[in-house]
């Protein structure tokens, strides 16, 4: 699990099959401090999150194949929460 700040989302033309028509958001993963975690993260947002929210990532693949219904989705992030 990580935290993250939404900086916006992403669209793309060209996507693999298990990806098409879900949302995708890039996130910025934080440190406790608030400062930032190495490079922006692109990750599956299925809860609806919107640019500036803080919310909670898990690089967790059960969570990826949930989303799509794929056991071969590319993906490895997704958000499992918002931070109130």
């Amino acid at each position: 699990m990580q935290t993250a700040r939404v900086l916006g989302h992403a669209r793309a033309t060209v996507k693999h099959d298990s990806l098409v028509g879900r949302r995708l958001v890039i996130a910025q993963p934080l440190l406790l401090s608030g400062d930032a975690d190495g490079p922006p993260l692109l990750v599956l947002d299925k809860l609806g999150c919107r640019s500036g929210d803080l919310v909670v990532l898990t690089s967790d693949g059960t969570a990826v194949r949930d989303i799509t219904g794929s056991d071969v989705c590319p993906a490895r992030w997704s958000v499992c929460g918002l931070v109130d």
